[in-house]
């Protein structure tokens, strides 16, 4: 199956993020995620933005590191197209009506060096979604502005894009 469309909006009533995923052969999946799920979650996806790519991998100075990753999400998140809304009508959905509540995770790298991220359930069936450098990234910030409208006193930050004149500023006031 190939994605089509994908979608991470805070759900305040479960208090959970909803992850929808469309494939272009018509099915939908729904995915809950926690907020001790994306805890889980997001170190992960920053390790595999960084191992993503070799630029970033082979610079042995973690403040290049940084940076380069930095750049490195702009330009992806540059690439993709967060202007269509999300569409799922008519859609299957084989995994069921509600949405998949998630409680595993594992990571690795397809045979081409692809990152893959598997997301399952407790039992049963879950999904697998194989990343190129623009869909990772767009995850990730798709995973930032949901989490950014939930009361879940976190922030999920992406070493290298944060901003350095207000670090600068905040660190010259301290006494």
């Amino acid at each position: 199956m190939r994605l089509h469309q994908l979608k991470v909006d805070y759900d305040p009533e479960q208090d959970r993020l909803l992850m929808l995923v469309a494939t272009s052969e018509g099915i939908e999946l729904r995915l809950s995620l926690t907020r001790r799920f994306v805890k889980l979650l997001w170190p992960l996806l920053v390790k595999l933005a960084e191992e993503a790519s070799p630029r970033i991998r082979t610079q042995a100075n973690p403040e290049a590191r940084k940076a380069l990753l930095g750049l490195e999400h702009e330009h992806a998140v540059s690439k993709a197209d967060f202007s269509k809304p999300y569409d799922a009508a008519g859609s299957e959905r084989p995994l069921g009506e509600a949405p998949l509540l998630l409680a595993r995770i594992q990571t690795g790298h397809d045979r081409n060096g692809q990152p893959v991220v598997a997301l399952h359930p407790a039992d049963g069936q879950g999904i697998t979604l194989t990343f190129d450098s623009v869909l990772l990234h767009s995850v990730c910030r798709l995973l930032q502005s949901a989490v950014k409208k939930s009361d879940w006193d976190m922030e999920l930050k992406l070493p290298g894009t944060e901003p350095q004149e207000g670090n600068e500023r905040a660190a010259r006031t301290l006494n």
